[in-house]
């Protein structure tokens, strides 16, 4: 019987041979998704996975735009100009 927090979602099974010959299962962590727009829901260029956001440096973790990591720059553009438009 797994460990109670393998018993979630958030991990995936993983069948491996180990050294002696037999077969045992592995829990990986499953991988975080790509970040998404939050007004078209198209992928967001320039965002890291959230399973790899803790490893990178501050500045490298988001464009660093209006909105960035939020939105898409399409709609980041599309918003800027209904905001100065009124």
């Amino acid at each position: 019987m797994p460990a109670p927090r393998f018993r979630s979602k958030g991990y995936k099974m993983r069948s491996i041979r180990v050294p002696s010959g037999r077969s045992a299962v592995h829990y990986e962590r499953k991988r975080a998704g790509q970040p998404r727009c939050g007004r078209c829901g198209s992928p967001l260029l320039g965002v890291p996975r959230a399973d790899v956001i803790r490893k990178l440096s501050r500045s490298s973790r988001r464009p660093t735009r209006p909105f960035g990591g939020n939105l898409c720059s399409r709609c980041a553009r599309r918003l800027m100009k209904e905001i100065a438009r009124g």
